[in-house]
């Protein structure tokens, strides 16, 4: 538990002098001290630098935010160094940070204004080890500036799709993505109108067992505190709606510097002393029972508040009275000691891990992405909120007042007072839905019911599941080695660069397209080029085999696609559907999809024609229009979902069973050289000419991961969680695409990989590169 840490950390707790400290206003001891001695004089006589070699880059005045107070004083930074000298000398006369042991910096919004900075030492804790608040968000700038260009290992400001991807896929627990979120959200422990908000998620206190099988157990996490009551919410909807603007649903906030410390008196007893003017609250208004907050929480007139990080840690301290605090004695006539705990738990440890369990578990898992809609997402603000019954009053969200405009000094601080005191909604981090997170299940009969385009699977007899688990295993095996590849053997057969490859069933045969406008056949076995056949004087942009291993179908540069007879060595049918370059080709059960550069995609029903036997008639089924010219098309595994991917770094995804369009984003900048399906169809890996790996969650439309890569890719094959991708150098490049890393780098063609095979159990690749050459990959374990 990072705060009762860092109280711990602190020494003479009780001391008259702490306590004047808590009690002072420090904004007038400011003013009347600004005459104090800064860490460095304006003549350059009294340095309190660490070393005389020091370079002094910038100084300013600045305050120290700690719980409660902000100590003002003056910041400077040299070359090796941030120094912070308090004016009252509190909590030592020089506070230092050596600039090589910083591990992040983020910039904060401090009483809604962009002033803050936080600088930590470590590279997991909740705790910062300095916390400052500016005057000028210039200063505030510089000073990051200066730091973060210095490091060499810092992580600095992240966007909340860095964590995403690690969440949905299990890499980082429930608690570990809501701990980033609020870090990413201007939520810090030293400032308490800000502590970081996690969810009420248990709505069984009477119970002797948890079942956290039962979804009754839980907390709707779809609705905000105050909508989990109906006839609450009625009487609050009713005030609203007779409400002048500026409107607002609840007269409270779900985390405020009174609620942090109502949960944290029996630890931090000398905040609630400050706050309360020197005495605790009234006993009754104590934090004294789990149930009884609960219940307040759903009943209570004006009562909102969320949880707090400590409920879901391993440091029981702040449920038990160990300082053996005198917190008065309620009407009842009983002392307020321990927190009463629920009959599930059997002391407070138990109760926060069984708080634990219950944050980790599938049924939170399945829904947390519906509260984080409501405190970080787009049901924060405006009509989302609205219709969620998630509106709160105007002066917890960012923009609600612009203090600047203010010149009435009284009225600005009373604003400010209000807003440090009331309680400050998080930066909204996501403006779309957010994306579910993938939790395993086992089939069961069920899973039929909840069957969609995303995800549709066959039923399975026992013998079938066995075998298909069998296959699973292989081809997760074969990607946990795929570092191992090694080139088997390569053959330059083109005269240009390699576009496509397709592979026959019994894999005897190899096929072949390129920018030399020819087909080429490449015997496996005799290892030979048997065939060699051009179409037109244009290039071909791609290849595939139908089934049955009969024909292969080609596009082409001159707006035709061509039915090339494996059979009878020749062609067979030429197509001439578009009225530009024929970029990609795709095929299944019995249909054709053609992308173009005259910015559609074509598809093509099959109608054998019964008379010419060989011949095949094409019908136009459906035209899928973009804006721009369309590079690039993938269908999922299960045949329902289509991607493009056009020149101007747009991605459209298509309901291929109804011709509709479910998101158009606008991912890249340049063309879109790739774009895939993950295998269970939940996310869509792309690759740019912009330099960039995303990762877009199908069923909301939102990117997840942004990952850059020094060089460009090509293309590329993945299995959701790991990539094998062709770089403009020739290398092969395995990434860990949830860990945002390179892992492996294989060396390979001369140019750029331009083309890119995978058999079915993925242990087997064929490129294809602009050296004119096919490579051939095993893996050797």
């Amino acid at each position: 538990m990072a705060f009762i840490r860092k109280r711990r950390q602190e020494q003479q707790l009780y001391s008259k002098e702490r306590f004047s400290l808590l009690l002072l206003n420090l904004e007038e001891y400011y003013f009347e001290q600004h005459t104090a001695n800064h860490v460095l004089k304006k003549n350059g006589t009294d340095r309190r630098f660490q070393n005389v070699s020091e370079t002094l880059h910038m100084e300013c005045k600045a305050e120290m935010v700690t719980p409660l107070v902000t100590n003002p004083g003056h910041v400077c930074i040299t070359d090796t160094n941030l120094y912070f000298q308090p004016l009252n000398g509190y909590p030592k006369p020089v506070v230092q940070v050596t600039l090589h042991s910083v591990r992040r910096i983020y910039k904060r919004r401090h009483g809604l204004l962009p002033l803050g900075l936080e600088v930590f030492c470590t590279e997991n804790d909740l705790c910062s080890d300095i916390y400052l608040k500016f005057y000028d968000t210039q200063d505030r700038d510089d000073v990051y500036f200066y730091v973060a260009t210095y490091l060499e290992n810092h992580v600095a400001e992240q966007a909340a799709e860095s964590y995403m991807l690690q969440w949905q896929r299990g890499r980082i627990s429930n608690y570990q993505y809501l701990l980033h979120l609020n870090n990413l959200a201007d939520r810090s422990c030293n400032d308490l109108s800000q502590y970081p908000v996690f969810p009420w998620i248990i709505a069984d206190y009477s119970s002797s067992e948890l079942d956290l099988t039962k979804p009754e157990t839980f907390r709707d996490l779809s609705k905000p505190i105050g909508a989990l009551n109906k006839e609450r919410l009625e009487r609050l909807l009713e005030r609203y709606r007779e409400m002048p603007e500026p409107k607002f649903m609840y007269g409270s906030h779900y985390s405020s510097p009174g609620y942090v410390l109502f949960y944290l008196v029996r630890v931090a007893p000398e905040y609630m002393l400050c706050l309360q003017n020197g005495k605790f609250d009234h006993p009754d208004r104590m934090f004294n029972s789990i149930a009884e907050t609960w219940k307040n929480c759903l009943d209570g007139a004006t009562d909102f508040k969320e949880l707090i990080p400590e409920f879901y840690e391993n440091d029981s301290s702040f449920l038990v009275n160990n300082l053996n605090l005198d917190l008065g004695r309620t009407q009842g006539g009983k002392m307020v000691e321990n927190v009463e705990l629920p009959p599930w738990a059997s002391d407070a440890d138990d109760f926060l891990q069984k708080s634990r369990d219950a944050l980790e578990s599938q049924y939170v898992s399945e829904h947390l992405h519906e509260w984080i809609d409501l405190v970080f997402g787009y049901k924060q603000k405006g009509n989302e909120a609205v219709a969620a019954q998630n509106v709160f009053h105007p002066l917890t969200y960012e923009g609600g007042v612009d203090l600047n405009r203010i010149m009435d000094p009284n009225e600005r601080v009373a604003l400010l007072t209000q807003i440090l005191e009331f309680g400050q909604t998080p930066k909204q981090l996501f403006i779309t839905p957010h994306p579910q997170r993938i939790v395993p299940k086992f089939k069961s009969l069920s899973c039929a019911s909840s069957r969609s385009i995303f995800m549709t699977e066959p039923p399975v007899s026992p013998g079938e599941e066995s075998f298909e688990d069998l296959t699973e295993e292989s081809i997760t095996l074969a990607w946990n080695n795929i570092t191992k590849l090694k080139l088997e053997e390569q053959h330059k057969i083109h005269k240009g660069a390699v576009t496509g490859i397709a592979v026959s069933s019994n894999k005897s045969s190899i096929f072949s397209t390129s920018q030399d406008s020819t087909l080429k056949m490449f015997s496996a076995e005799s290892k030979m080029l048997q065939r060699s056949v051009s179409f037109s004087n244009m290039a071909l942009s791609s290849c595939l085999i139908l089934p049955g291993d009969t024909t292969v179908i080609c596009s082409s540069w001159d707006n035709n696609i061509y039915f090339y007879s494996i059979a009878f060595g020749r062609r067979q049918d030429t197509l001439i559907g578009h009225d530009d370059a024929v970029s990609k080709i795709c095929w299944h059960n019995d249909c054709l999809y053609s992308a173009s550069w005259d910015s559609t995609v074509k598809v093509w029903r099959c109608v054998p024609e019964e008379l010419l036997g060989t011949k095949k008639h094409f019908e136009l089924v459906a035209e899928l229009e973009h804006d721009v010219s369309v590079n690039t098309i993938h269908l999922n595994d299960v045949h329902t979902l289509l991607a493009s991917g056009t020149k101007e770094g747009t991605i459209s995804i298509w309901d291929i069973t109804t011709a509709t369009m479910l998101h158009q984003l606008t991912c890249h900048v340049g063309t879109v050289f790739d774009a895939a399906f993950s295998p269970d169809s939940r996310h869509l890996l792309s690759t740019a000419e912009d330099g960039y790996f995303k990762v877009t969650d199908v069923q909301t439309g939102m990117t997840i991961s942004s990952m850059a890569s020094e060089q460009l890719q090509r293309c590329f094959k993945w299995d959701g969680n790991t990539i094998l991708s062709g770089s403009q150098s020739g290398e092969l490049l395995v990434w860990d695409i949830v860990g945002g890393k390179i892992v492996e780098r294989i060396k390979g063609h001369t140019g750029p990989v331009t083309s890119m095979w995978m058999n079915e159990q993925c242990n087997n690749i064929i490129t294809g590169g602009e050296d004119k050459q096919i490579m051939f990959w095993k893996q050797q374990y």
